[in-house]
């Protein structure tokens, strides 16, 4: 039995027509290669990665810009709201979170170390 199905399946490679039945493959990139990352996405994945490209920051994926924290140059905090909880941790090794309302408008200061903080509006991506 074994040894008639190995014979027919040498039979069907020699056929011509069965490599003729084979559909074509595509080829994204340059033949031989795989295709990248920014030939393969497409939708939303293919909006992102264009944004990040330009340098934008469509999710807020990336750390936020470290601010002096004084009056002049606040901690700005985005928010699709007029108000938001803001958590500041006060001293590098305290553990322990002072909460507090930030409301848009002029910089507020954090009842506890001093820190400035001002609310940005900010636009969702969708």
């Amino acid at each position: 039995m074994a040894s008639r199905l190995l014979r027919v399946s040498a039979a069907l490679r020699l056929l011509p027509a069965a490599s003729a039945r084979a559909a074509p493959a595509r080829h994204l990139a340059v033949p031989g290669g795989l295709a990248s990352d920014e030939e393969q996405a497409t939708g939303l994945e293919r909006k992102v990665m264009e944004a990040m490209n330009k340098g934008l920051d469509p999710y807020s994926m990336f750390r936020p810009k470290r601010y002096a924290g004084t009056k002049e140059d606040p901690n700005l905090v985005p928010s699709i709201t007029n108000k938001r909880i803001v958590g500041c941790v006060c001293e590098e090794d305290n553990s322990c979170v002072v909460w507090f309302w930030l409301h848009q408008g002029e910089a507020q200061r954090c009842p506890s170390c001093g820190a400035h903080y001002k609310l940005i509006p900010h636009e969702l991506p969708h």
